[in-house]
Order: structure tokens, then sequence, then C-alpha cells
């Protein structure tokens, strides 16, 4: 028999699965699995998959039985991820052999489906085959995400979809969507139309409707992916003010106003009526437990230049120090959300300016490239904060030859600090900036380099630091992605049994 055994808890619902996977038996290696399990031992033991005699079904002692949309929906993806030259005739049998997949939660059971998918390789005469296998896996991290943006230049549902897909397939499990920028606002907010039909690219082909939001919300959810949206403030909003009036701080020149917007401005009653009503909507449509605020980058110079935030200043008795005003607004808006039972995330600048927001808020570690982003680790687990780490998975950034080697050799837990610390390092993040990027070449640039990092978050770090060993597994990994229908670039010369096939 084939026995893989997933423990995996990140997603807060607890089930014991048992998923019994009927196979035919008979002798090939094994393909790697990526990324790289806790522990596997396999041998030359082969069995032969007759698609017609295969299936899925739930273990007697399962919690989780028919019925279950997470797991129904993923048995019928992965029969035809496995295999996928096949087309149902009317015949089926059962076969004597049989493998057992054992998981702690739905979660960990589609894991283990990806794992066991991964598994199966065909012959030179399209026979399909699997080794006598045992696996054992855990993430080492519970948060493992990707980040799109979606602002700087719009990207379809269906590239964002195709995006979900490849991520499940690499084991990531939070799609964190930068929704909104300064370039553009393609969210379609219910409670504030005027900022999708004023602020995106197109008010009509360019936008995000809220059936768009739900049908990438179950999209992600059925591959055990969170969405984490985005709403970065209070700069990165060029694109809010277009469609809401008296939101942004107008900018002075020898004390008239210039005609230009800097920030959103901190000083008006006004604004925070208006993030408390976007915020609750926002919180009702995506159901995650987490919102990310942004809070980085702000240029102070519209503020400096406007003589009623400098009044404010003084009244408030910030004096000319405008952290302190970024702070106060932050420390507001992370007390709407709290209000709203949503737990914060937050860019690393509201910590560098000494904030006062609630113990659990994450701190998004963005700063510190190369490697100082170890000091930032250690600086801000000091002061007994989560952190997300993003900092050296910044893959927008492209160079001639194998990047992917940088994002494979990150130590996420290699820099100054207690074991207490460490254990604050919740997980990490791949970017993919969109000043660059569109539909036409996501996929090839985020595949399959970002696997490399999904590797790192989810593998033993002693057992995967050696990218000579990782290579050729990458590359396998790589063609087994263009089977699957995702463009994912060539990591080196060479070739794939199946190559891409066209769109």
């Amino acid at each position: 028999s084939i026995r893989i055994i997933k423990k995996y808890t990140c997603l807060n619902m607890n089930y014991l699965l048992l998923i019994m996977i009927h196979i035919g038996v008979g002798l090939h290696a094994v393909g790697g699995v990526w990324p790289m399990p806790q522990i596997s031992a396999s041998s030359p033991e082969q069995y032969p998959l007759n698609p017609e005699a295969f299936y899925f079904e739930y273990g007697r002692q399962s919690e989780a039985q028919p019925g279950c949309s997470v797991l129904d929906a993923a048995f019928k993806r992965y029969f035809s991820l496995i295999f996928p030259d096949y087309f149902p005739g009317d015949n089926l049998s059962v076969c004597a052999g049989q493998a057992s997949l054992k998981a702690e939660t739905v979660w960990g059971a589609l894991r283990g489906l990806e794992t066991f998918s991964q598994l199966v390789y065909q012959d030179d005469f399209g026979s399909f085959f699997v080794n006598k296998t045992d696996i054992e896996d855990f993430p080492r991290f519970q948060f493992r995400g990707i980040l799109l943006d979606t602002s700087r230049h719009y990207l379809p549902v269906q590239a964002i979809l195709k995006t979900l897909d490849a991520m499940a397939y690499s084991k990531f499990n939070v799609f964190h969507w930068h929704i909104v920028d300064d370039p553009s606002f393609p969210y379609q907010s219910q409670t504030f139309p005027d900022l999708s039909a004023k602020g995106a690219f197109h008010p009509m082909t360019h936008i995000y409707t809220q059936t768009d939001v739900q049908r990438v919300i179950s999209y992600a959810r059925l591959r055990g992916i969170r969405v984490l949206p985005e709403f970065d403030s209070p700069g990165h909003t060029q694109s809010w003010g277009k469609g809401q009036s008296d939101l942004l701080t107008p900018c002075y020149k020898g004390g008239t106003p210039s005609g230009a917007f800097g920030p959103v401005n901190p000083t008006l009653p006004s604004t925070y009526q208006f993030i408390a009503r976007l915020f609750k909507e926002v919180s009702s449509v995506f159901p995650d437990s987490y919102i990310h605020l942004g809070g980085d980058e702000v240029n102070f110079f519209c503020w400096k230049s406007n003589p009623d935030v400098r009044a404010f200043m003084q009244k408030m008795g910030f004096g000319t120090d405008f952290t302190k005003l970024e702070a106060f607004y932050m420390e507001s808006i992370v007390n709407i959300t709290s209000t709203l039972n949503k737990t914060a995330i937050v860019w690393q600048d509201v910590f560098d300016y000494h904030e006062r927001i609630p113990e659990d808020t994450v701190l998004h570690i963005w700063k510190g490239v190369p490697y100082d982003y170890t000091k930032e680790l250690s600086r801000i687990t000091k002061a007994g904060k989560r952190v997300v780490l993003a900092a050296p998975w910044y893959i927008n950034h492209i160079a001639y030859g194998q990047d992917w080697r940088k994002s494979y050799t990150v130590q996420p837990l290699n820099f100054s600090g207690t074991e207490e610390q460490k254990k604050l390092v919740i997980g990490g993040e791949v970017c993919m900036w969109g000043e660059y990027v569109d539909a036409t070449n996501l996929t090839p640039r985020l595949w399959p380099r970002a696997s490399a990092a999904a590797e790192r978050l989810w593998s033993d770090e002693k057992q995967t630091s050696s990218v000579e060993k990782a290579f050729p597994r990458l590359q396998d990994f790589r063609c087994k992605l263009l089977r699957r229908g995702i463009q994912a670039e060539p990591l080196y010369v060479g070739h794939c049994r199946h190559e891409y096939q066209g769109i």
C-alpha cells in the first residue's frame, strides 16, 4: 500500500480524515514531490494505476464524509490531474490495492492529495504507476503567501484563478490580494460605487465586481487558500481620491492649493467615517479573519505644505513630527478593524514609526535587502510582534540566469534572537508587484521561481539546503506545471517530455 500521513492544522478546521485511494498492484523510480515532505520513504516496488479501476472514497472512521464540498471537488479535480490523458468510459471496477491518506483537517487532506498526484508517473507507453511510499508531512510555517498587485495592471479573473491553481500545486495557502493602489481602484464597492466608477482604469472592463470577488474567494477556498485583502492607506491612495471627495490632503504651494493631492487627510472626522463604512463592507465581503491595512511609504511633503494639517499637528501636540500624524491615523484605522473583529496586518513602517497598535497585529517585513532583513526580523520580534517575511522574495525583480537560487537559500529564522522570538515568524510571502507585470507575463514570471520559496516555507531546512540537489527536482516540478497548463518558464537548457501545448 501507499500510506500518506498529513498533519496540517493552519486553517482552524478540525476533521479526522481517512481517505482510501484504490489502485491496482505489481516495478521504476518515484519522481520527487515539491515541496519536499518532512519524512518520506519510498521503495522500487511499483504499482500500476488503472484509471478505470481507480477511485477515492472516505474512510469509515472519517469525520468528513460525502457532501464535504472541499473534498468532493478535490477528488474530481485530482483524478484529472493524476490521469491527464484519460477520458472516462463506462467501466469501473475495484482492485485489491489501496492507499490511505490520514489528515487532521480537510486542508491537510488537500495537501496530501497534491502529494499523491505528484507521486504518480507514466512510462513510455502511457501507463501510470506509483511506487510504494510512506510520507509524514506538515508545513514548517503556517503562513505561505503570494501577493498579486491588481492596481498597477488589471489582472483578469481567469489569470487570478490560474495563479490559485499553481499556488495549490506548490502548497501556498494565502493569496494576498493587493487589490487597489495609486494607479487604479478596480474593487467595485457597493457602499461607494464611485471609487471604481472614477478610480478604475475603466469603469466596466477593468473592475472586480462583487460576483468576481466571491468567485475568487470560493475558488481559493476549495484549494485550501485564504484570501487576504489589502486596502493600503494613507499613502498609495491617489485612485481613491477620484471617487471620494475631501478624502485626500490638498497640497499647497506658496500659500495656495496647487491642485495636487497627497495621502489621505488624517485631520478630518469624515475620513474615519468613510474608512469605517468601507471596511465594514470589506469585512463582510472577505471572510478571512485578517485584513491588510498597508501603512507603507507615506510621503509627508503634502501634509507639511497644508496649513490645516499643520494647525492640527499643533493642536494635537505633535509639533513637526509627521510620523506622529501617521501613527495617529494608523492607530485609528487599526481600532476600526478591531471593532469589526478583524486582525490587522500592516507593513513594517507602522512599527518603525512607534505606533501603538494591538498586540496581535502582524508586521509585514519588506525592508532590508539583500541581507539586512535579518536585522529587521530581530528588531521587530524582540518587541514581541508576529511577523511575515517578504523582503527577500520580491520576485518581480528579475535577473538573467537562475535567480530562483537566491529565493531558495533564504533562511527565515537565521537571525539574532531567542527561540521565543523565532516562534513569532509565522511565515513568508512571495510578492509580484505589477509595474511591469500583467496577464501576458504573470505566470511565467511567477512560476517556477515562486516554488523555490514554497519549499523554503514548507520543508525542513536541513534537508533542502542544497540548490544543486534541488535543481533537478525543481526542473521535474516545472515540467509537471507545464503539463497542468501552467506556463512556467524554464530554469535552464533542457526539455520536458510534455511541452506546453499553447493557450
